[in-house]
């Protein structure tokens, strides 16, 4: 009778190691938020409270990096990437600098690089952008560790007054606006020149 019962309980306790489980556990998982560009994903919490905020960051440098840092290098970015695909693209439909240099006479978008790492322009580029870079490392430190009141990406740069006598909802919009483009930016200026290689024909590179 003892076996018996023993063996009876044994088999109760393994069946219902595969029931569907009716604790806390289940119930909690229903109520993660879910990340509103990536819905399969949960919705990464540091994101909150930011600017252009759409939970993507299927990576997760947010759980480990600070995030104004973070902000401030989306923006970085995005503001080298407008500009690089202007002038990538203005030089393509005939803009150049003037005189022209000898030397440049004939240079595409693409085939500008090598030219300007042989004939030394590309060495003055990294000069000034590496000293204006060594720069804006002291503000970023002192933002990052030191409670400086500065904002990520705030150069107080705004020569065209577009912030001058606007409310705070409409200050929002126009950081809003403008992390839209810094993103669209940088996909842009990767796929222009990925088909300006390709294609190796004048913009607008089909």
């Amino acid at each position: 009778m003892k076996l018996s019962t023993a063996i009876s309980a044994s088999l109760i306790g393994a069946a219902s190691a595969f029931a569907p489980s009716t604790g806390g556990r289940a119930a909690t998982s229903l109520n993660v938020e879910k990340s509103t560009a990536l819905p399969f994903l949960e919705y990464p919490p540091n994101l909150k409270g930011y600017v252009g905020d759409a939970g993507f960051d299927p990576l997760r440098f947010s759980d480990f990096a600070p995030m104004d840092f973070l902000r401030e290098a989306e923006l970085k970015h995005g503001r080298m990437a407008m500009l690089a695909w202007t002038g990538f693209c203005a030089v393509d439909c005939g803009l150049h600098i003037y005189p022209m240099p000898e030397a440049y006479e004939g240079l595409t978008s693409v085939t500008a690089h090598d030219a300007l790492v042989e004939y030394g322009a590309m060495g003055q580029l990294f000069l000034w952008i590496g000293l204006a870079e060594s720069l804006n490392t002291i503000s970023l430190i002192q933002m990052l560790y030191e409670d400086s009141g500065r904002e990520p990406g705030d150069f107080g740069l705004d020569p065209l007054g577009f912030l001058a006598g606007k409310t705070d909802a409409e200050i929002e919009d126009m950081k809003l606006k403008e992390i839209t483009h810094c993103r669209l930016a940088m996909m842009a200026f990767s796929g222009v020149v990925t088909q300006a290689v390709l294609t190796q024909g004048p913009f607008p590179y089909v």
